[in-house]
């Protein structure tokens, strides 16, 4: 994925089309951890999984409405064009032209962050099982070290489409800080939703604008 625009380090990862791979990763995470724990032999594994990717799916819908709209927007589905088309000022940003499709697909943002009020699936103040506990040495370090870097690859995601990419490392780790920020703050303050109350969430709010978003454009 594209990181550092206009860098020779990173202008190999770009490609027609990258975007959608990029999209295809954004799920791999939680994928992954529900294939982990469907192969864990415990007995209530398959709930946690109809939970996680239901919430999941959900929080998804409205960021493939968003992505839809932006690349009718900018007619392209290479991030790097997607970057290029918004270089010269902060008001090319996507932010700023098309800011109902930013909107939509901040709820899938904060919706797959795993934290409050979304955080229910992984529920670490109540579930004395699950991961941590299921796998042990290299399994569990694998794991953990995935949800410590996916996080950051999905914020580069949406600097790149939404807030202009970043042009130097600096620019990069600002962005990113904010970003990554925002589920934190809105986990702190408000309190956790049930599955059931976070699929009526996304379906209610994000995917309305999700289709806004795309009639707007």
């Amino acid at each position: 994925m594209p990181t550092i625009y206009g860098s020779e380090w990173f202008q190999n990862f770009s490609y027609s089309g990258d975007l959608i791979l990029a999209l295809y990763f954004v799920f791999f995470g939680t994928l992954g951890m529900a294939l982990g724990a469907g192969e864990s032999g415990h007995p209530h594994s398959a709930i946690g999984v109809s939970r996680g990717l239901s919430q999941v799916t959900m929080a998804e819908l409205p960021l493939a409405l968003a992505v839809y709209a932006i690349t009718l927007q900018y007619n392209s589905l290479d991030i790097t064009t997607i970057v290029t088309a918004q270089q010269g000022s902060i008001l090319n940003w996507t932010l700023f032209t098309n800011p109902i499709a930013t909107f939509a697909a901040m709820f899938a943002y904060v919706g797959t962050m795993m934290r409050s009020p979304f955080d229910v699936v992984l529920a670490p103040q109540e579930i004395p099982i699950g991961p941590p506990t299921e796998y042990h040495s290299a399994y569990l370090s694998l794991m953990l070290t995935n949800r410590a870097v996916f996080p950051v690859a999905k914020a580069v995601i949406y600097m790149n489409l939404f807030f202009g990419g970043a042009s130097n490392w600096f620019e990069f780790g600002i962005k990113i800080f904010a970003l990554y920020m925002i589920p934190t703050i809105i986990g702190v303050v408000h309190p956790r939703f049930r599955v059931e109350q976070s699929i009526r969430f996304f379906l209610k709010w994000g995917l309305p604008v999700g289709i806004l978003a795309i009639l707007m454009v």
